[in-house]
């Protein structure tokens, strides 16, 4: 059965009939608005559109994968901010000859992923479109300060926490008509944020972070235009895939949602996080070994 025969209201029955209720959602879908409960009385939100064939193809990643995936980058995007993920919001267009069951495994997906956080998808809307289209907004509960991107300060050190340059490596092969290692694969559709680590940055102290989504350099230069310092990254200290270029790859490779974080030297870190760099001083700008690396990063349009 098509979504275009079961129909707009069918179809969203088939979807909430799916989804769980995570602890922070007090009123989910079926209303004309959710409730999310926010204890320390400020949200953190955030958004992404995914758009197939831009962000994902479907002969490349099963629905179940797609789900995952969109919600996984918008998790990542609250946990960077210090914040505990409630809800997501999904916006869904698909043309109507769509299977109804490529829908419920897409939304057995997001399901499962907000579970890894105790989140849960508190409502949406549906719409026919020419294309499958995920619009996802992401809602967490801040109940302390903000991990923002401007806190950086010198003389903390730059630390990474998650895989880097692996679903790059997933997306080359991909490209290349290959499907081994599944491994690399498997990172590009399905990427796995370390949600654990990145919510107990800000108790280690973290002055500033975020998800790496874009490469490294890139998300990176955007802590040192936020924060006004300079970055120098220790290339050697960077671990890539297992793949030949692998430096370039975990330098400028996007989409795995690791974590970077800036931290006050001294701080004893968990054994997930790997120290890279360092602030200092001086104009904002992202080093490698010493030299502006080049050019690589995600950029929507280019």
């Amino acid at each position: 059965m098509s979504i275009g025969e079961l129909g707009e209201f069918g179809i969203i029955a088939r979807i909430t009939a799916r989804l769980g209720r995570g602890p922070g959602v007090e009123l989910g879908p079926g209303d004309d608005a959710a409730i999310i409960s926010a204890p320390g009385g400020r949200v953190v939100a955030t958004t992404d559109v995914l758009v197939e064939g831009g962000h994902f193809r479907r002969d490349w990643s099963p629905p179940y994968d797609i789900g995952r995936k969109a919600a996984a980058q918008n998790l990542a995007d609250v946990v960077a901010m210090g914040a505990r993920p409630t809800a997501l919001l999904l916006g869904f267009g698909a043309p109507p000859e769509t299977p109804v069951e490529w829908v419920e495994a897409l939304c057995d997906g997001l399901r499962d992923e907000c579970a890894e956080v105790d989140a849960s998808v508190a409502g949406g809307d549906v719409v026919r479109a020419d294309s499958v289209l995920l619009a996802v907004t992401a809602l967490g509960a801040l109940d302390g300060p903000p991990v923002t991107r401007s806190g950086a300060r010198p003389g903390d050190v730059v630390a990474v926490c998650g895989r880097l340059g692996h679903a790059a490596a997933g997306v080359e092969l991909l490209s290349r008509g290959l499907r081994e290692p599944a491994g690399l694969i498997d990172a590009h559709r399905r990427p796995r944020p370390p949600y654990a680590a990145g919510l107990r940055a800000r108790d280690l102290g973290a002055t500033a972070m975020l998800d790496v989504s874009d490469g490294l350099v890139q998300d990176l230069g955007h802590v040192a235009d936020a924060s006004g310092v300079r970055i120098e990254i220790d290339g050697d200290a960077v671990t890539g895939p297992p793949v030949p270029d692998a430096r370039r790859l975990a330098l400028t490779g996007g989409e795995d949602h690791a974590f970077a974080a800036t931290f006050p030297a001294g701080t004893a870190l968990p054994a997930e996080w790997q120290v890279i760099g360092r602030v200092v001083a001086g104009s904002p700008a992202v080093l490698v070994d010493g030299r502006v690396y080049g050019s690589g990063g995600w950029d929507h349009f280019l």
